[in-house]
């Protein structure tokens, strides 16, 4: 894709981590006008040796208050983009459209009790975002967030997600937040082992949860690779858990920008 200067801004890199060799995250400076939801991804734009611009979209990994942007980035073997973007260093420029994209956000739900939020690798980004804002904490009695890796290496944000019902914001909210873990190429203590869809076939998600899906109370968000998002819509579709439409309100909402 392609944008006029008039639609992004020059940030500078304040910061990368290699998670694993192929795994890092990466924050940026972030302009005063751009305003995003949590759960929101934004055009990343990198400029190539030849001056030409490679755009790729990430969900913010940073919460909507932060003064900085953080995202979350897999390294693509011979990858255009990520080649480009993991050859970045600190102090170097990357560009941001101005407008922050996508709907995997609160407001996608009418009512529910438990908020549920299934990912598969970097597609976390958006549910760490969601889980540093106080929307999700105020609106439900219960989060469960599932995040499955191939290895327990890929396992990022762990410290984060570990600390935020300490966090002063959210200290009145502790007890609400269940994390599960899922490792599905070795055996990892304290995480399930099998793919989501399996989980949620055989019942083991919602033994492991202590809560079981429904209709009435369980809203879904889903973020991943698209086989994922499409076996499991498959699964809860089975349990008769809807995609949310704007003129057919459900229980699922996904993230599609692959």
């Amino acid at each position: 894709m392609t944008a006029s200067a008039d639609k992004f801004t020059a940030q500078t890199l304040l910061d990368v981590q290699p998670l694993t060799p192929n795994l890092f995250s990466l924050r940026v400076t972030r302009d005063p006008g751009f305003r995003f939801r949590a759960g929101q991804f934004a055009r990343l734009g990198v400029t190539k040796a030849d001056g030409s611009v490679v755009w790729r979209a990430y969900s913010m990994v940073s919460a909507p208050h932060d003064e900085f942007l953080d995202f979350f980035s897999i390294v693509v073997p011979d990858g255009e983009f990520t080649s480009e973007l993991s050859r970045l260093k600190v102090g170097d420029s990357l560009l941001i459209e101005r407008q922050a994209y996508g709907y995997l956000t609160l407001d996608r739900f009418v009512g529910g009790r438990d908020l549920w939020l299934l990912a598969t690798g970097t597609g976390v980004a958006p549910f760490v975002s969601l889980l540093q804002d106080f929307e999700a904490w105020e609106r439900f009695d219960s989060i469960k967030l599932v995040y499955s890796v191939r290895e327990a290496k890929e396992l990022a944000y762990v410290d984060l997600i570990g600390g935020l019902e300490q966090r002063d914001y959210l200290a009145e909210f502790a007890g609400k937040l269940q994390f599960i873990p899922v490792v599905t190429r070795q055996a990892h203590p304290g995480a399930l082992n099998a793919r989501i869809t399996t989980l949620i076939e055989t019942g083991e998600l919602e033994r492991a949860a202590g809560l079981a899906f429904s209709t009435e109370h369980s809203r879904i968000m889903l973020c991943g690779n698209p086989e994922m998002i499409d076996d499991t819509r498959k699964a809860l579709k089975a349990r008769d858990l809807q995609l949310s439409l704007s003129r057919r309100p459900g229980q699922v909402a996904v993230e599609t920008y692959w």
